[in-house]
């Protein structure tokens, strides 16, 4: 879980906080309660960062330097943007707006091939939550092959409330679901959101209750499901399948 942007001890990640950079994620050593940590604190709460405490044996393990002082900090390897920008990006191209919603992905590679068949596909964005979830990590950024730059990442607190908040800016919602209707009978044109759930256990049932559709995708073989990666790429081809009609 813990990559190549990892930031280690008190001063480096204070640092980090007030420098701006995007930080994914603190891990604080267990009963840590000193001014500095304290300091670290308010600014992770300040950043609606989360912190994670964890014993000084997990700290060992994932410091690179042996000089933690009992933080560490992962940072993301690329600015997240607001939801507000793919909106923008959307009106500025005249399209209805298409996003990808993903809910709680923790395999980076798959979150970076998700990212790269968002640009792929035209999407104006790609909405993950801070928790449970990677962020923009190293290997999130190799994976999508340069699409980063050009495909606009946003972190939610919430998944459900950011549907809610975009349904009121006339997008409606479909996701992934073995149990759906199969995709080649919904009508996937206009202002969409589409959701993919994470490795093991698909959408979450709150998320999936805020859906306006579910889709499945016609199985063949002898095993029951896809690659999140692979479902997102199909899913998105066949929205675009229809907006080119």
């Amino acid at each position: 879980m813990v990559e190549e942007f990892t930031i280690e001890g008190r001063n480096a990640v204070l640092e980090a906080f007030r420098s701006g950079k995007p930080i994914d994620r603190i891990y604080i050593q267990d009963g840590c309660q000193d001014g500095p940590i304290m300091s670290i604190k308010r600014e992770a709460k300040k950043h609606d960062t989360l912190v994670k405490y964890v014993a000084k044996e997990r700290l060992d393990q994932m410091s690179e330097t042996g000089k933690h002082q009992g933080v560490i900090a992962c940072a993301a390897a690329y600015e997240y943007a607001q939801v507000e920008d793919m909106l923008a990006l959307a009106e500025e191209k005249g399209e209805p707006p298409f996003l990808f919603l993903l809910d709680n992905i923790e395999d980076p590679h798959n979150l970076g091939a998700i990212i790269r068949t968002a640009n792929l596909t035209g999407a104006h964005g790609v909405i993950i939550p801070k928790n449970r979830a990677v962020g923009l990590t190293a290997t999130v950024a190799r994976t999508s092959a340069g699409a980063l730059n050009y495909t606009p990442v946003a972190k939610v607190t919430n998944l459900g409330k950011a549907i809610e908040d975009l349904k009121k800016k006339g997008l409606w919602f479909v996701c992934a679901d073995m149990g759906g209707t199969t995709m080649y009978d919904l009508d996937l044109k206009g202002p969409i959101g589409l959701v993919i759930g994470n490795e093991g256990e698909g959408v979450g049932r709150l998320v999936k209750e805020k859906c306006d559709f579910v889709a499945s995708i016609p199985m063949k073989g002898d095993i029951d499901s896809l690659n999140a990666s692979v479902a997102a790429g199909v899913l998105a081809y066949e929205i675009v399948r229809q907006r080119l009609q």
